[in-house]
């Protein structure tokens, strides 16, 4: 038996969860979901084990043209596609986008050609938007891939940018480098989601807790 336990206990794995939609304010007249990413793992490929980032549809429509790129022959998964008619009322169309991006990511994670891409541990693991995601995965910017994923909630990448160097210039090159638009009217609707703030309210559990086996 405890070899059977140390075993399951060396097996690397991926789980990942989407959640959590909530609105977001952009200015007086635009506003924009965005979706909880929660990763938990065991597996070499992570810096870190356990994180969670808000990221938006358009991020991952972003996503999975850059991993197209690299894919070479592999046949990406698709996204679901983008409703000009998608509306926070209809919960069903919020639950099947939910469930439809965190499938595409599971199936991301399991091809070992796309885990070395540093844009999608970027996407995953930083809250870089997606213009500096590209300029610090091509070792544009004063951070590495490394330093965006390990401290970028911690306040680091802003006190970097506030030195009197945009990262998103060109002149910001070191050697140190390794939206959507819907109806937001929640009028009669059973569903409570929060304007961007220090609260990420849980709204839907995770659609799936079988964790995914890494490669």
């Amino acid at each position: 038996m405890d070899s059977v336990l140390n075993t399951l206990s060396k097996t690397e794995f991926i789980s990942i969860c989407v959640r959590d939609p909530r609105v977001v304010k952009d200015d007086l007249w635009h506003k924009h979901i965005d979706y909880e990413i929660c990763v938990h793992t065991n597996s070499m490929c992570f810096r870190r084990k356990t994180s969670c980032v808000r990221r938006r549809y358009n991020e991952f429509v972003w996503l999975r043209h850059c991993l197209d790129q690299n894919a070479l022959s592999l046949e990406l998964p698709k996204l679901p596609p983008w409703n000009p008619f998608f509306s926070l009322r209809n919960t069903q169309q919020l639950l099947q986008r939910m469930k439809g991006m965190q499938e595409f990511l599971e199936i991301v994670l399991r091809e070992p050609l796309l885990l070395s891409d540093s844009r999608l541990h970027l996407f995953l693991q930083s809250d870089l938007s997606i213009t500096r995601m590209e300029r610090c995965a091509l070792g544009k910017t004063r951070y590495t891939v490394g330093e965006a994923i390990q401290r970028s909630s911690s306040g680091f990448i802003s006190r970097l940018e506030d030195k009197g160097c945009d990262s998103d210039s060109e002149s910001c090159s070191s050697s140190l480098s390794c939206g959507l638009s819907v109806d937001t009217s929640l009028q009669g609707s059973h569903l409570t989601f929060f304007e961007s703030s220090d609260r990420e309210p849980e709204l839907f559990p995770c659609l799936s807790e079988t964790p995914l086996t890494a490669p």
